[in-house]
């Protein structure tokens, strides 16, 4: 006799009925899990291949933008954006003074004062200083973060769109737009944008805004001494002030002069 499709236990006994039972495959609980793998695979590769795409996205835009600030003064920057964002996260009072103003209008003192604190090789790489690259990262090997290798353009296009964070990512992306900003907006105008784009202290932002915040003097007046007193703050514009930084400032006008400035 058969019930349901099992077989017959011709023995009589329960217990062999029971082993017999047991012994068959469950199909019903063993579900063949391997139809799941194509389904995962294929999302990945959807995700991998959306990622690409909004990455090249992105820096097609960023590469626009450069293009654009040949022309047009940039209302506003990552670093700006990311202040406001702080203030504001922190319920702290945040105002802001930010004027741009044209090269001609900083003193050529001021121009040179901070090529020879922060670039002094401006005007012979082509975006990235292979000899301060190399130096910086055998002192973040042996002592920690000393002090960067980036040149003007890095820090122009770090302060354009990537704030004041520090990852890999970020130095990757800036690696790709650094040229790219040199071919498309020359020196004078990568020299113009980081002036007025920069930061010297809290909510401060460009030379003219910092003249008249310490020195109460537009950047076209600036003399030589205050002048090498500002640049002299850039590396970290939030803890120095120039009155200062008379040794660093004497350091940079030594600088200045040796190259004739």
């Amino acid at each position: 006799m058969v019930l349901s499709g099992l077989p017959v236990n011709r023995s009589g006994n329960p217990h062999d009925y029971r082993a017999l039972c047991q012994s068959q495959p469950n199909v019903t609980e063993n579900p063949d899990t391997h139809t799941l793998t194509p389904l995962r695979e294929g999302v990945l590769r959807s995700f991998v291949r959306w990622f690409l795409v909004g990455v090249a996205l992105l820096w097609s835009l960023a590469v626009l933008t450069l293009a654009a600030a040949r022309w047009i003064d940039p209302p506003t920057t990552a670093v700006h954006m990311q202040r406001r964002l702080q203030a504001w996260i922190h319920h702290k009072p945040y105002h802001e003074q930010y004027e741009f103003v044209p090269l001609s209008q900083i003193s050529p003192d001021f121009q040179h004062a901070v090529i020879a604190a922060e670039d002094a090789r401006f005007y012979q790489h082509h975006g990235f200083n292979w000899h301060a690259i190399q130096i910086a990262a055998e002192e973040d090997m042996e002592a920690g973060p000393i002090r960067g290798g980036s040149t003007l353009t890095q820090q122009l296009v770090k302060n354009l769109f990537f704030g004041t964070g520090r990852s890999i990512l970020r130095k990757g992306a800036e690696f790709t737009l650094v040229p790219v900003a040199e071919l498309v907006l020359g020196k004078h105008r990568i020299l113009e944008l980081y002036l007025n784009v920069v930061e010297w202290g809290p909510g401060v932002y460009g030379a003219e805004s910092a003249c008249r915040y310490y020195y109460r003097t537009s950047a076209r007046n600036i003399d030589r001494q205050q002048s090498a007193q500002l640049a002299a703050i850039l590396p970290l514009p939030l803890k120095r002030r120039p009155d200062h930084m008379i040794r660093y400032s004497g350091l940079i006008l030594e600088r200045m002069r040796q190259v004739g400035w």
